[in-house]
């Protein structure tokens, strides 16, 4: 039954509902929409605003961006490295829950702890605030419902199932969190009593929609609403880019939310309604030894650590990958960072090859010859304002500079400033390296998505996702991720 749902505060303040549809891509969402399989987004684009080319974080991966879009900084501020990263200060592999054998193999226990306590009280920087905070300071409630990145500043009780225990280091099953005022997250973290989710750790879109829906029914819609819809993403690893039936199955959810309201247009009139991609994918090739790049073979003349057990004082190497981008840090002080690059040069696959070098970013490439060197500050502005120093092959990463010194990006949007805070996201001694479209990065136990697709990589294919903006008239300053927030935060002004 349709409802005549009130507003719950200022007219002119609007309920901001963000539906974060994880792996969402433009060309797919614009196939779907011409093909009449997405009546919902197609009514919310022809009746909004469009942005097909918003510029992600890096790495590509939900962690990392879903931290940069709620702080609106990269990762040199947020300190969330990616899904996968090492912490130098203490020693340990951080993994949020890449794959299973991964996973278990590092402790499954620590990586659950990982992904429902650490990441928001422990690892998320303590110097920036999250949108949830900043509307908190401001008298106004936020919702999220199923994100792994949802620090607020209300103390939320997160209860585990007795089946489940065994699997957390929740005593008694029971912890408390720093979260928003309205929390749902899977078992852990329920909006519906009765609701049981099909996915244990944060439900499938169902649960998601489900939960949204339960919040207008009773009129209990927040200032502001973070959803996460994460089945897309599962299948396009297996499926490819171009599977329409998962966006065809969370379209019908929104038609279902949607029709809550008298009128489609009366939900606009009531709410302000954004639907957002996350990340691109990569399709990736079916021949293993073409397609999955192997770092242990690459770098096989060093002891590098193995995930199952502590890291060991004569280890050189850690490595962790992020799908098609990868993290690798040299534990032996006596070896320079560059004849790591030496070697990851040698493979044609291997793109991007960048640290840091004293004050600037060193860049080199296994596709191309000479190298970059940048910092911020100099005589080059980009199309997003910022200022850089740059000397070198600007080919390596695909830079253009105009009579004017105004620099533009090619195959890697806002590539300076994401490799600098990806490069900037934690302390110690590492490479970030990059891998070619249709490529993947392996190491011990890592999954792979042959015949597939993969995320992770700074390539325009996995970085510019669409964005959707129905009942306010103002868009973000610039088409990119992180400036979100700024933009959210307008709209409660």
């Amino acid at each position: 039954m349709k409802q005549n749902l009130q507003q719950q505060q200022n007219p002119e303040q609007k309920p901001v509902i963000l539906l974060n549809i994880d792996s969402l891509m433009p060309y797919p969402l614009e196939v779907a929409v011409q093909t009449g399989r997405a009546p919902a987004l197609q009514f919310l684009m022809e009746n909004g605003s469009y942005i097909s080319n918003m510029v992600s974080s890096f790495p590509t991966m939900s962690v990392t961006i879903d931290s940069t879009l709620l702080t609106g900084t990269y990762a040199d501020k947020h300190h969330i490295p990616g899904l996968n990263w090492f912490d130098d200060s203490k020693r340990e592999i951080i993994n949020y829950g890449t794959g299973f054998r991964e996973t278990n193999r590092l402790g499954l226990k620590r990586t659950v702890h990982n992904m429902l306590y650490r990441l928001n009280n422990e690892h998320l920087g303590g110097d920036v605030s999250t949108i949830y905070e900043e509307l908190a300071e401001m008298g106004i409630p936020s919702a999220s419902i199923n994100s792994f990145v949802y620090r607020g500043n209300t103390k939320q009780r997160m209860h585990v199932p007795r089946l489940l225990r065994p699997l957390t280091r929740f005593k008694d099953g029971q912890r408390t969190t720093e979260a928003t005022s309205v929390f749902s997250l899977g078992v852990f973290s329920k909006l519906r009593p009765r609701g049981f989710p099909t996915q244990i750790a944060a439900g499938n879109y169902k649960y998601t929609a489900r939960d949204l829906r339960h919040l207008i029914r009773r009129n209990k819609l927040p200032g502001f609403t973070f959803c996460i819809f994460q089945d897309l993403d599962f299948r396009i690893h297996f499926k490819g880019p171009m599977d329409l039936k998962g966006i065809s199955r969370i379209d019908r959810e929104i038609q279902k939310t949607l029709n809550l309201y008298p009128s489609w247009e009366e939900a606009l009139n009531q709410n302000v309604w954004m639907v957002m991609g996350d990340n691109g994918h990569a399709p990736t090739g079916s021949k293993y030894r073409d397609f999955v790049i192997d770092l242990r073979k690459i770098l096989k003349k060093y002891r590098i650590t193995r995930i199952q057990r502590p890291v060991h004082k004569k280890d050189q190497l850690v490595l962790c990958v992020n799908q098609r981008m990868a993290y690798i840090y040299l534990l032996d002080k006596n070896k320079p960072l560059s004849v790591i690059a030496d070697l990851l040069k040698n493979d044609s696959r291997i793109d991007i090859i960048a640290w840091k070098n004293e004050e600037s970013i060193h860049v080199v490439s296994g596709r191309g010859a000479g190298s970059l060197d940048y910092h911020p500050s100099g005589q080059y502005t980009d199309v997003y304002q910022q200022s850089w120093s740059v000397e070198g092959n600007l080919e390596l990463l695909d830079l253009q500079v105009g009579d004017d010194s105004r620099l533009t990006y090619g195959d890697y949007p806002d590539a300076l400033a994401r490799v600098y805070g990806a490069l900037h996201s934690q302390p110690g001694r590492f490479l970030v390296v990059n891998a070619k479209p249709g490529c993947d990065f392996k190491a011990q136990s890592t999954p792979f998505h042959l015949a597939g697709a993969a995320h992770g990589s700074l390539h325009r294919q996995e970085s510019l996702v669409p964005l959707v903006i129905a009942g306010a008239d103002i868009k973000p300053k610039y088409p990119r991720l992180v400036d979100m927030k700024e933009f959210i935060l307008k709209l409660h002004s």
